[in-house]
């Protein structure tokens, strides 16, 4: 054997490639010289309503006849258009809904929300000091005993008289919450876990698992849960900034404004 031979894989295999291709051709040849049709053409949008739009555009252009191959022609290409459009934005969407927390190649640099939540509490505390300073000052307000009241003393303890009603009252709300609470007694949850029981939609539906109850446990049937990818109109503006025929038009200053 020379080298042609020994590079020549199906040869070193047994297979015979003339042989092969001769066994095809007999295996599809009732296949061959047939016709094939394709399923009727439907246009995706209504072809009156489309065929009107297109004739008023076209007149202000100076041509009075549109053939029905370019309605058809146009409802294909919005077709198209609109499926390339929510394929983008669909992955837009799934993009910014994806969480990074649980991958092992990602480290979390700053946490934003444990930030929010800390000037939070700092702007709580601050509040609460002013409102303790403002409750000593009307307390010593409402124990002066002087004999030439000026009327912004008489405001400070007309002040403190109120916030001492107002703290009563929510002492007595606090206790008459607490009673009623002991009165009802302690809550009991409800058993969703109970055999036998599918939840749909908040709704208890009872399945039998056999011809005959209490013999074997219920198989409650699983149904599978479509995934639903909200789209909201931040996608679709960030869509439309990466778009080069859409970056400048006026819809996306409509849409940054709302």
């Amino acid at each position: 054997r020379d080298d042609d031979d020994i590079n020549d894989v199906a040869s070193m295999a047994g297979v015979n490639l003339n042989e092969e291709s001769a066994r095809i051709m007999a295996t599809n040849s009732d296949l061959a010289g047939t016709q094939l049709q394709s399923c009727k053409d439907e246009p995706f949008l209504a072809a009156i309503p489309l065929h009107k739009r297109i004739l008023e555009t076209a007149k202000k252009l100076g041509i009075t006849d549109v053939p029905a191959e370019v309605v058809t022609f146009i409802s294909h290409a919005t077709q198209s258009r609109l499926r390339a459009v929510i394929e983008k934005v669909t992955v837009i969407t799934q993009h910014r809904m994806e969480s990074y927390k649980d991958d092992e190649w990602y480290e979390q640099a700053t946490d934003v929300r444990s930030q929010l939540k800390f000037f939070e509490q700092l702007e709580r505390l601050e509040k609460q000091r002013k409102d303790e300073q403002e409750r000593e000052i009307l307390l010593k307000a409402a124990k002066s005993r002087s004999r030439q009241e000026d009327p912004e003393q008489a405001r400070l303890k007309q002040k403190a008289k109120e916030m001492q009603q107002q703290e009563l009252a929510q002492m007595r709300q606090r206790d008459a919450n607490l009673t009623a609470l002991a009165a009802i007694g302690p809550r009991k949850k409800r058993k969703l876990d109970a055999p036998g029981l599918l939840t749909i939609g908040g709704e208890g539906v009872g399945v039998c698992g056999g011809s005959q109850a209490g013999l074997g446990t219920a198989s409650p049937r699983q149904y599978p849960r479509q995934k639903i990818t909200r789209v909201n109109l931040r996608d679709f503006i960030f869509y439309m900034e990466q778009e080069r025929e859409m970056s400048r038009s006026l819809l996306l200053y409509r849409a940054l404004l709302k």
